[in-house]
């Protein structure tokens, strides 16, 4: 019997080739970083990953999180070694556009094309797109808005239904402070927080085509009228003195548990703190869905703004040398089936069309319907202006509310700012 050395050589060969492909496989691990959030939702991203795992053998996806100034303060030098992670959570705007720049994130416009851009509204694809290019992919939308102790304001004898205008909301705080209840706690430590009142202000004042204006350089730019003026709202609050005792020591963390405990009638946060403010209470259980509503920042007087909505864009980037398995991963992650999955649990209002159907809360359906009736949608301002800038805003935000600096030095420092970008 004659051998056949070239078909043995091929046959070993072919077997190396598959035992080095499998060796690859095994040693993949996605790596995952996003801020840190309620335990519902990391178990939701943890079924999600095991879920992956097990119909592509080999791949392990490692989930990451940090707190949120942590988050923000160390990605960018984790983005410059070797510890980076493969996707990592982002917002949309200049603080994307700088990561961009600086060569840390991959191009997707092209893994967009087989479908997965039909995925998400035009408006969401839109805040991760630069020069054309898309860089990240949406995961959800969030609105800032008042969240409310109804048993604390029906104590005090507020209506929390006629509350419609700036000067209502300055009443009702003055009426709960006259029946002994705290109005507002705020994690003011943390800058980002306070921020919300004057971000939501300045949405309110300037309108889209105000902050169109100013981020072009046109006339006093980020020192014009309508910002001086929501300065000058802040500080109209602050003269109340609205906030819990200590609030410049609170982190956002702090504020979103004591708002569980009952602390205040008023917690301006984003649409996703339903499920953390129970979890950080001391009961775990939070303010009773009975007494609790979310109800939308107030309009203001002659404001451009006051059909927009303020909040954030949230999703992932993908950092340049991820391997493919990555973006297959996110989007496995950003699934029809997963998004409404999220959506059933309350845990965020998504992104992907047709998923909002799910959304269980009261709250969730009006975020909804808030962004779908919105004439725009202002993503935050230490988001959509940059991390120097959104740094600038966060310390005029807080520096207005302990009466350190004027509303119209806070508006020059913030236009200071943005030209020295």
């Amino acid at each position: 019997m004659l051998s056949h050395p070239r078909k043995t050589l091929m046959i070993v060969s072919v077997a190396t080739l598959l035992g080095s492909a499998q060796s690859a496989m095994a040693d993949t691990t996605i790596r995952v970083m996003r801020v840190e959030i309620s335990q519902v939702e990391k178990d939701y991203y943890a079924e999600i990953a095991r879920e992956f795992e097990k119909s592509h053998p080999g791949v392990t996806i490692e989930l990451d999180y940090l707190s949120n100034e942590a988050y923000k303060s160390k990605l960018p030098t984790l983005l410059q070694s070797d510890q980076r992670p493969d996707i990592f959570y982002s917002w949309g705007g200049e603080a994307l556009k700088e990561k961009v720049e600086a060569g840390f994130v991959k191009d997707l416009t092209a893994a967009m094309q087989d479908g997965w851009q039909a995925r998400f509204p035009d408006s969401a694809i839109d805040a991760f797109t630069i020069d054309g290019k898309i860089y990240g992919a949406p995961l959800y939308v969030t609105e800032v808005g008042l969240w409310t102790n109804t048993a604390l304001t029906e104590k005090a004898g507020v209506d929390v239904d006629a509350i419609d205008t700036w000067q209502d909301f300055l009443d009702a705080v003055t009426t709960l402070k006259k029946a002994g209840v705290t109005p507002i706690v705020v994690g003011a430590k943390d800058g980002w927080p306070m921020h919300f009142y004057w971000g939501s202000l300045a949405t309110r004042l300037a309108g889209q085509q105000g902050f169109k204006t100013a981020k072009a350089g046109e006339g006093e730019g980020f020192a014009a009228p309508p910002f001086v003026q929501a300065g000058e709202k802040l500080k109209q609050l602050a003269d109340l003195e609205p906030f819990q005792p200590g609030f410049m020591a609170t982190t956002y963390e702090r504020a979103s548990g004591m708002f569980g405990d009952g602390k205040a009638a008023f917690h301006l946060m984003g649409d996703w703190d339903y499920l953390p403010s129970k979890q950080r209470s001391v009961s775990g259980e939070g303010v009773p869905d009975e007494d609790l509503r979310f109800i939308s920042f107030p309009s203001v007087e002659g404001g451009q703004g006051n059909e927009a909505t303020f909040g954030g864009l949230n999703g992932w980037a993908v950092t340049h040398d991820a391997p493919e398995m990555a973006v297959t991963f996110l989007k496995s992650l950003l699934s029809l089936e997963n998004q409404r999955e999220a959506a059933k649990r309350g845990i965020f209002v998504p992104i992907v069309k047709g998923a909002e159907k799910a959304l269980a809360t009261p709250y969730g359906r009006k975020v909804a319907r808030d962004i779908e009736q919105a004439s725009y949608h202002q993503i935050f301002l230490d988001h959509d202006l940059g991390v120097s800038v959104g740094a600038t805003v966060n310390d005029i935000s807080t520096d207005i509310a302990q009466g350190v600096t004027s509303p119209q030095e806070a508006a020059e420092r913030v236009e200071e700012a943005w030209q020295f970008r």
